[in-house]
């Protein structure tokens, strides 16, 4: 990773001081001095600031636009994390989308979206690309076995880890550690988890959930917290809390527990859709 990362930042370079040394009556060595600033500082969610008239734009490949992107750790700010339901959607709260009202078989996107919200959180995060969960829907019921009903419509692990391979990561479905030290190495080394948690296994941060998928990112090992992504309650939604909480909550009773995500390739994926075209909250 780390030779890919320095691979994309040599062309980078030799690129602005090709183009920039065709200025004429500038300094070369200020001009690359300021487009490299400028890109350190525009790097975000949704793209890379690639110079004041776009030519970097055109001239780097997807490849070497996300090898940059991965040259820069990710940030609290930089992760998606999607709402599933219609109280948010109605009270405007930011990520939150019409696909909440959206149905399949007479059940409602609202009820039954939370691993869906996940996978696109994954996927917009950690790729090029930025899709909604509802696109996320339509696509994992295109490439796996998944089709909802109109008593039953979340998605199952296997469908999950299917969907992101074809969307070009490594994952791992895992069942709950025997010890809390072995969940914490684990999330240690994660570039996110989808996690099904339970107030029937424990109760002290989810309250009257039978079951629900939830996303975790950014495990800081200082106070052993994570960034929650809470596709189903707006207010603990992008809030920091303690791992343990996590751990304690996991659903047992069924078959996996967590889903950990390692690694992203871009020559890997197979769908590479991009852009949003119901109406969201955007943040």
């Amino acid at each position: 990773m780390i030779k890919r990362c320095l691979s994309a930042m040599w062309i980078l370079a030799l690129l602005l001081a090709l183009l920039n040394l065709a200025e004429i009556g500038k300094d070369p060595k200020d001009n690359i001095q300021s487009e490299v600033e400028d890109l350190r500082l525009n790097v975000n969610r949704r793209r890379i600031y690639f110079g004041s008239d776009g030519y970097l734009s055109k001239i780097l490949s997807k490849q070497d636009k996300h090898m940059l992107r991965e040259a820069y750790d990710i940030q609290e700010e930089d992760v998606y994390t999607f709402l599933q339901g219609p109280r948010s959607w109605g009270e405007g709260i930011p990520w939150s989308g019409e696909w909440a009202l959206f149905e399949i078989n007479g059940n409602r996107f609202g009820g039954f979206g939370c691993g869906l919200c996940c996978l696109a959180n994954i996927y917009d995060t950690l790729s090029p690309y930025e899709v909604s969960p509802w696109d996320m829907c339509e696509y994992a019921m295109r490439v796996t076995d998944y089709a909802p009903t109109s008593s039953m419509g979340a998605i199952e692990w296997i469908y999950m880890k299917q969907t992101l391979e074809r969307c070009g990561f490594t994952c791992g479905l895992y069942c709950k550690p025997a010890t809390y030290e072995q969940f914490k190495e684990q999330m240690e080394g994660m570039k996110s988890s989808i996690v099904l948690v339970s107030s029937g296994a424990d109760d002290t941060y989810w309250q009257g959930t039978p079951g629900h998928y939830v996303n975790i990112w950014l495990y800081r090992a200082e106070d052993e917290s994570v960034f929650l992504a809470e596709p189903g309650n707006p207010e603990n939604n992008r809030s920091r809390i303690p791992l343990r909480y996590v751990y304690d909550a996991l659903k047992t009773v069924s078959r996996f527990q967590y889903l950990r995500v390692e690694e992203y390739l871009e020559e890997n994926n197979r769908w590479k859709a991009n852009g949003i075209g119901e109406t969201w909250n955007q943040p």
